[in-house]
């Protein structure tokens, strides 16, 4: 880590109020959220080019909620592929339940760097600055703000520093947060390749194999031809798996290598949680991959990464323009930090189900036997898409802290009034106000919304802070969400 002394010895080349590390999908929607504030904000990245094999992700019903509550939902359906929002809790192949709390009960599959593409875009868009082929080697924080040492010596001069730079997170590091968790005891192989067998070659020989080992999986086929390879890593302990590695893994549990060819990308990952102990350190603060690793077992990782974004940028621009009530910044690590344990229980959970051993074998056969209970199957997939997060707001109705569904108003979807990333107050009654906090609150008066509540106040990140039909109740609420009162 640079000393004091280092970032004293001339001024920094650049004053920004937030710098991001990392222009991964958290990085680049952290970005895109401040901009809409007007945070001025430069995104590093330490790789020159975006990454450009071609993995499939999944984006879960409450990242596509996000994403069309910005305006962006419809430049990522163009290029992705709908699916059942079923199947995904340790691949227990059970039906979507019915009626999900959404207006987008689907999972999304999609290339990752589309994902990117489309968020640094808007980024970009908005004006944020980005960066690439920028390394942070070391920074230093005081009262008024973090000196940001580049590679090559340049230095950034700023008021809030946010790490969003993945698993090795240099900020982290820097930091001193701690990580602790639990070491990987599984390792699985992952890539996308082309296939020579038929399709009914590889299904034929995949149920039989998924009968021992559920890890093991071909999926596809996907653009161009290609197929996701998942099979178990037994006895591959380099970081960097190669073709004929993939050959004999392939061999050693299905008997055949399905002639594959023609990698796009390779990868092995193991089945390590760990989380941050902390979320922010000062003016320094941890987002997506660089508060914590799970695997990726029912499709959760950048998804959870997107959320910790959506729900950091509201709070740190607040900060950054000077209106944020006390204590709203800390707000992001007590709703989040919870959030990600969850997480990390549920793909512990999963990765125990997916185990070949027969007493995992019988707790999955069980569970599979539950999930025919609407109820438990309505559960476990609320849990993977992230529609059943519940905020600790204290006391109150059930659906206070809870994310709001796109409701069909009269004026249109109540995602399209979020777009410009403000509060919004939905009145039934015609009688309520966002008097002077009309600066950050949108108001909306629509007697016929299909709502049990006269009214509701949206933070935004589309979560409910308050319900009611009380002035006073509510201007309490506005106040310790949104601040002080706007001095005109």
């Amino acid at each position: 880590m640079a000393t004091s002394e280092q970032f004293a010895a001339g001024s920094a080349s650049g004053e920004f109020d937030v710098v991001v590390v990392g222009c991964g999908p958290a990085g680049a929607v952290l970005a895109g959220e401040l901009r809409l504030h007007g945070v001025r904000v430069v995104v590093v990245e330490k790789e020159i080019e975006p990454v450009s094999f071609v993995r499939v992700v999944g984006l879960h019903v409450r990242s596509l909620e996000l994403m069309a509550m910005r305006g962006l939902l419809e430049r990522l359906l163009e290029r992705g592929r709908r699916r059942a929002a079923g199947g995904f809790f340790a691949a227990i192949d059970k039906p979507a339940p019915v009626g999900l709390d959404t207006a987008h009960g689907y999972l999304l599959g999609i290339p990752q760097p589309v994902v990117v593409q489309v968020l640094e875009e808007h980024a970009v868009g908005v004006g944020a600055e980005v960066r690439r082929g920028c390394a942070v080697v070391g920074f230093e924080q005081d009262d008024d703000g973090v000196s940001v040492e580049l590679a090559g010596g340049e230095r950034l001069r700023a008021r809030y520093l946010v790490g969003c730079d993945g698993a090795r997170s240099t900020v982290r590091k820097v930091l001193g947060v701690g990580f602790p968790g639990v070491a990987s005891r599984n390792e699985t192989l992952m890539g996308e390749l082309e296939v020579g067998a038929s399709a009914e070659e590889i299904a034929g020989r995949m149920a039989e194999v998924r009968e021992t080992y559920k890890t093991f999986n071909i999926a596809g086929p996907y653009g161009g031809g290609i197929y996701r390879v998942v099979v178990p890593a037994r006895g591959v302990s380099k970081e960097a798996p190669s073709l004929d590695d993939f050959k004999e893994q392939l061999k050693a549990i299905a008997g055949t290598d399905f002639g594959v060819h023609s990698p796009r990308w390779l990868s092995r990952f193991g089945d390590a949680t760990r989380l941050a102990e902390r979320y922010r350190v000062g003016r320094v603060l941890l987002a997506g991959d660089a508060a914590h690793i799970h695997p990726p077992t029912g499709g959760q990782g950048l998804n959870l990464g997107v959320q910790d974004a959506f729900n950091l940028g509201w709070k740190l621009a607040a900060e950054v323009q000077g209106w944020a009530p006390e204590g709203l910044l800390d707000t992001y690590e007590a709703e989040r930090h919870p959030v990600a344990a969850d997480v990390l229980d549920n793909t512990r959970a999963q990765m125990e189900l997916l185990s070949p051993e027969p007493g995992p074998q019988a707790v999955r056969r069980l569970l599979t036997e539950l999930m025919d209970f609407d109820e438990v199957n309505r559960y476990l997939i609320e849990k993977i898409t992230a529609i059943d997060i519940r905020y600790d707001f204290g006391e109150g109705a059930d659906l206070v802290g809870r994310r709001l569904r796109d409701l069909e108003l009269k004026q249109g979807r109540l995602y399209d009034l979020l777009h410009q990333g403000r509060g919004l107050l939905l009145d039934r009654t015609g009688q309520l106000t966002v008097g002077a906090w009309s600066d950050r609150i949108d108001y909306l008066a629509d007697p016929t919304a299909p709502l049990d509540t006269p009214g509701v106040l949206l933070r935004p990140d589309g979560h409910v802070a308050w319900i009611g039909d009380d002035q006073q109740d509510l201007d309490a609420h506005l106040a310790r969400w949104f601040g002080r009162e706007c001095q005109e």
